[in-house]
């Protein structure tokens, strides 16, 4: 077996698929919102909102791109 194959089951990749559908449709666009609000307050260099906005889109992008690499690299298995 190649040591990047990651095993799942069908119920495993659909439940990473959802993840990644809320992240990409839900989350992702939510901390764009924030990341907005944050910017209208001003002086970004001291603004903890905007620090904390762009650690979350980082956050969700790193994780939607973990998911899909999984995805990529999967092996289905039964129980």
């Amino acid at each position: 077996m190649d040591k990047d194959k990651v095993l799942l089951t069908k119920s495993g990749v659909e439940k990473l698929e959802e993840e990644r559908d809320n992240l990409i449709n839900v989350e992702r666009p939510r901390v764009i919102e924030e990341l907005q609000l944050a910017r209208s307050q001003g002086d970004l260099s001291e603004n903890a909102d905007y620090d904390a906005a762009r650690q979350k889109q980082a956050e969700v992008n790193a994780r939607i791109k973990e998911i899909q690499n999984n995805l990529a690299n999967c092996e289905i298995i039964e129980k």
